[in-house]
């Protein structure tokens, strides 16, 4: 039920001089850029590509408590069957969050047996 890795999410000091960095100097185009829950994200991604990379701010991501590991980026899974798949992945234990609405779509985080935690947005 998972379509295909969307994005990958990019904590960061500096917005701004990641996304000079993603533009400038590896030919990214920005795709996107929001504001929402007081929180402010860059997509971005090269001409063509089918995935991309948001750029967040790692000291808002800390302080919403998400348990993600702000040290490597994290995935970011799409899926046209959300509530199949949330469903799914309860009846096997695996540790999911809370399927959430948020202002982008509907998402929900899921954690492996190492507690890896990654995310899947629904995309139809």
């Amino acid at each position: 039920m998972i379509n295909r890795l969307g994005q990958v999410m990019l904590y960061v000091n500096d917005q701004e001089k990641a996304r000079v960095f993603w533009t400038e100097k590896a030919g990214f185009k920005v795709i996107a850029e929001e504001e929402a829950m007081g929180q402010k994200w860059i997509e971005l991604a090269p001409e063509g590509a089918q995935t991309s990379i948001i750029l967040h701010d790692k000291e808002v991501v800390a302080k919403m408590s998400l348990g993600v590991n702000l040290g490597t980026p994290s995935l970011m899974f799409f899926s046209d069957k959300l509530d199949e798949l949330y469903s799914e992945f309860k009846n096997k234990n695996v540790t999911v969050g809370e399927l959430v609405e948020l202002p982008f779509g509907r998402v929900f985080n899921f954690a492996d047996e190492e507690d890896n935690y990654f995310a899947v947005m629904e995309r139809k």
